[in-house]
């Protein structure tokens, strides 16, 4: 009997869609297919390569009404954000931007004695297993360059959102990239790890939980296959003495609660010079009492929608319960949309310590802990202490101060009066359990090939 997949709305618990599985051979043929056809798709020229990304954008950038429409069915995001095209289109175009000089041959010597050179050779299949939190501009992040440095893709979305691989997949393929070129397809876990250590790919790009990670990696072990990871974060906000309180209130907060908390990059844990805390937190709590609005993500006056799932809903409100029973206050009154399963009421917590899992752990949901800290000494002690580093968000006056301070804390980008967002120019990349990889930049479009050296003599 075949396995199948159900996609549970948190809109109101049912069934949106329901897709099959692949079997194990069916699974291995696509591999097979994509394997065959990626040496002609490396051989066109890579302006064509470049092209028909840029049209399946152009694609993709027509569907965003029904864009926004599906992910508020999928995983929660009210309707008002309009969808994910901006970013997706952003990240497109710049790697577009940057794809022929950053796979150009490195030159060393032409000479009437030798040509020495390295070229960047593309790893052939990419699998791309993609999250369904942000889940058409995570996907896009390695597909786009994939793609354009030569390589074919396979992509695994996530269950939650397997509308989101299809529609990317639609796209491509209307575009005019070749069918076996892109491949949308539904697998279990069990087929996914047997197709990487099988060598079925040869590149893996995850995006997940630090347990999806481990079981990438466990799968490849031996292989000598490259696993890309990205498993969140625990990311921290810094205000310090001089910060314009204001705006660093406005954007920390939205980096906590947006997209309901489920941001990897989102503000989980928040440090105050102990001359602004009160000041901070009063503004803090009037921010979410005045400007979010839990409900249906259908309604366009919803500012914040269910979580994804209800067992993330779980988690969330179990961190909150513990550290409620630890001594933490709760800022934030019950909202009359909280209905004890996806819709969770967004909360703010103070008198929090890292004793506390919602200090330690990964909430991934909307809430937020905000501590007093003494001086920058204290906040880089506290921002390091965790198991996660993707993101940390410094707010200050001083930019000089705010590198000095970047330099000590173990995360893979540091902002300055900002936070939450993807820079495409920039390396996205972490450390610790965050995982290990480089998405985007000119060192993301490289990764996504190998050197390859030329030792040319003429004479």
């Amino acid at each position: 009997m075949s396995k199948t997949v159900k996609l549970v709305s948190p809109i109101d618990g049912s069934v949106y869609i329901e897709r099959e599985v692949l079997s194990r051979d069916d699974a291995f043929a696509a591999a097979a297919r994509a394997r065959a056809a990626q040496p002609a798709w490396a051989t066109r020229p890579i302006q064509e390569r470049i092209d028909l990304v840029l049209r399946a954008n152009e694609i993709i950038g027509q569907q965003t009404e029904r864009m926004a429409t599906e992910l508020a069915h999928q995983m929660g995001r009210p309707v008002r954000y309009g969808g994910e095209y901006g970013g997706f289109n952003e990240r497109v175009r710049y790697m577009a931007g940057i794809a022929e000089s950053a796979l150009a041959p490195i030159e060393v010597e032409d000479s009437d004695a030798f040509k020495r050179q390295i070229k960047r050779i593309p790893h052939g299949v990419v699998m791309v297993v993609a999250p369904w939190n942000y889940p058409y501009m995570t996907a896009i992040n390695t597909i786009a360059p994939a793609l354009m440095a030569g390589n074919t893709v396979i992509l695994k979305h996530a269950a939650q959102t397997l509308k989101v691989g299809e529609h990317l997949a639609e796209a491509f393929v209307a575009a005019g990239v070749p069918a076996d070129v892109f491949q949308n397809v539904v697998l279990d876990h069990e087929t996914t790890s047997e197709l990487i250590g099988k060598r079925a790919v040869n590149f893996v790009n995850f995006t997940g939980s630090v347990g999806g990670g481990q079981a990438m990696e466990q799968a490849a072990a031996g292989t000598f296959i490259p696993v890309s990871t990205e498993l969140g974060g625990k990311d921290p906000g810094y205000v310090r003495a001089d910060a314009g309180l204001d705006k660093a209130v406005d954007t920390l907060m939205d980096g906590a609660m947006f997209n309901s908390g489920q941001c990897c990059c989102g503000i989980e844990r928040i440090y105050v010079h102990e001359s602004l805390y009160d000041a901070f937190v009063e503004k803090a709590v009037a921010w979410v009492n005045n400007g979010l609005k839990l409900g249906n993500p259908l309604d366009k006056e919803t500012t914040i929608g269910p979580m994804a799932n209800v067992r993330f809903a779980k988690e969330v409100r179990a961190q909150i319960e513990e550290a409620l029973a630890d001594g933490a206050v709760a800022h934030i009154a019950k909202s009359p949309a909280d209905d004890g399963g996806a819709y969770v009421t967004p909360q703010i917590l103070t008198n929090v310590n890292h004793d506390m899992r919602v200090m330690r752990d990964e909430s991934f949901g909307p809430v937020v802990g905000i501590m007093p800290v003494k001086d920058d000494e204290e906040a880089v002690a506290l921002m390091n202490d965790c198991q996660f580093g993707l993101t940390a968000s410094i707010w200050t006056a001083d930019a000089a101060k705010a590198e000095e301070i970047g330099d000590r804390i173990e995360t893979g980008t540091v902002f300055m009066n900002r936070c939450d967002y993807l820079d495409p120019a920039l390396c996205w990349t972490g450390c610790k359990d965050t995982g290990r990889g480089a998405g985007l930049s000119i060192l993301g479009i490289q990764a996504l090939t190998r050197p390859k050296s030329y030792h040319l003599r003429k004479a």
